[in-house]
């Protein structure tokens, strides 16, 4: 299916943060839209400031793939059927608004654990905060390296 960035995004931000509240979606859409944004390391060279790139980026958001391991995921971004909110919050986004806590953050996940550890995926990226069951993480300077 040929869905738009906008179209792309909402189905995203309802997969990813769903169940997350106003502040968990926009969280989640602003990290997507600071990867488009992004000015350096992986970010900049792979997704060229294109929501599509960012978002179908291998290995990078489960909800992007209907295959998970061989294993087919009900879960996916084809299955949802987003809301007005989750346009509402992609146009948000897109318009470049961040949720303060998140800032600049590249990249969430949920731990399903009470803690967010210090750094993730590596040590590219700092914890800055959570919001609902993610935590979101900042880049470091050896992010721009990657």
């Amino acid at each position: 299916m040929a869905y738009s960035d906008r179209e792309l995004l909402a189905r995203l931000i309802e997969c990813e943060a769903g169940g997350e509240g106003d502040n968990g979606m926009k969280a989640v859409a602003g990290v997507v839209m600071n990867r488009v944004e992004a000015v350096g390391g992986e970010y900049a060279r792979i997704g060229q400031r294109s929501i599509r790139k960012i978002i179908f980026q291998p290995g990078q958001f489960v909800c992007a793939s209907d295959m998970v391991r061989g294993v087919y995921n009900p879960q996916n971004i084809y299955n949802m059927q987003p809301t007005e909110i989750h346009y509402e919050i992609a146009d948000w986004a897109i318009a470049g608004n961040r949720i303060p806590e998140v800032g600049d953050a590249l990249w969430f996940f949920n731990p399903y654990s009470p803690d967010c550890r210090p750094y993730f995926p590596t040590e590219v990226g700092r914890f800055q905060a959570r919001i609902g069951d993610h935590c979101f993480y900042t880049p470091t300077a050896a992010y721009y390296d990657t």
